[in-house]
């Protein structure tokens, strides 16, 4: 008397896991009940009539006892699949929990190499920054030395132009000068003083 159960229903726990409502304990129940009712009326029919013979109660004992062995056997076994199927459910969650944690630890790493390749970048961009402030800064420097080396140029130019022309008025002021004293002394012609 091999007794098939239907699927079990789930039913949801708070915390998101599935479990399966047993229901064996109830049918080893319904079915001792009715053996026992069965029983009872073959006692009260042996107690009415005489007629029920010790074979018969012998046979429906032996077939109560096979029915409660196989019930017994349902029920170990039921018992074995639920254990078995609960050990797998802790293996598959432990295995979630590793990869999980393989998961997350491998995600730090992937932070944590993008924060430094942030930061490298950041002292990179700041180190270009400060070199091109210093060839900037560097640049005005010669820019501003070449202008005061220009203007002391332009200066020199022009006071050596000042002087060329102060040197040439006065020349042109000495020739202007010698052509009067020439003038003046071709009047005193033979006065040695």
């Amino acid at each position: 008397m091999n007794l098939k159960q239907p699927a079990l229903p789930r039913v949801h726990s708070p915390k998101g896991f599935t479990m399966k409502v047993i229901r064996a304990p109830y049918l080893v129940a319904g079915c001792l009940a009715a053996l026992l009712l069965a029983a009872n009326g073959v006692r009260a029919e042996e107690s009415d009539a005489s007629s029920v013979s010790d074979d018969g109660l012998k046979a429906a004992g032996e077939r109560i006892r096979q029915t409660g062995q196989q019930l017994q056997k349902d029920i170990q076994e039921k018992l074995e699949h639920l254990r078995k199927e609960r050990a797998a459910l802790t293996a598959r969650q432990a295995a979630e929990r590793k990869q999980e944690a393989e998961r997350a630890r491998q995600q730090a790493e992937k932070d944590r190499a993008a924060l430094a390749a942030t930061k490298e970048a950041r002292q990179r961009e700041a180190l270009l920054a400060s070199q091109e402030k210093a060839r900037r800064e560097a640049t005005e420097r010669a820019a501003e030395i070449e202008r005061a080396h220009q203007a002391e140029l332009k200066a020199k130019e022009e006071e050596e132009a000042a002087l060329e022309r102060a040197q040439k008025e006065s020349l042109d002021a000495y020739k202007a000068g010698a052509k009067q004293q020439k003038l003046g002394t071709q009047l005193q012609f033979g006065v040695d003083l």
